[in-house]
């Protein structure tokens, strides 16, 4: 489809929203709204244009990722991966933040690595080769 212009948002569900919004502030994102609606969302959003909504209806007490860290490989979505353009500064800011970064890979020039959010969600930082 040609009329598809790029990704709107992200949904992430979490468990608590003043947690996981204080996590995401670290990153840059900046409140906007909620919780509104139904379910309800919060939304941040990053002055690079990506959006988080936030799906504020977690009642699961166990801090285990179901798509990551058990053996069994269920369908679903794994990680949102953020683009950067200099992997040394964000991992040091990462790291000056008290983040572990779980795994790091270089791969034909592209540099990428992941952290994982208060409810164990999966981010990538990645940096694509020169």
């Amino acid at each position: 489809m040609k009329q598809i212009t790029g990704i709107n948002h992200i949904g992430l569900r979490v468990k608590d929203l003043q947690r996981s919004r204080g996590f995401y502030e670290k990153l840059g994102f900046v409140f906007l709204a909620g919780p509104i609606g139904p379910e309800p969302v919060a939304i941040m959003e990053h002055p690079s244009g990506v959006n988080i909504n936030f799906i504020l209806n977690s009642n699961d007490e166990t801090p285990t990722n179901i798509l990551m860290d058990i053996p069994d490989k269920h369908t679903g979505y794994t990680h949102f991966a953020l683009e950067i353009s200099d992997s040394l500064a964000v991992e040091t800011q990462l790291t000056d933040l008290g983040l572990a970064i779980t795994e790091k890979v270089e791969f034909e020039g592209a540099k990428f690595f992941f952290i994982r959010d208060p409810d164990e969600n999966v981010i990538e930082f990645h940096q694509p080769a020169q």
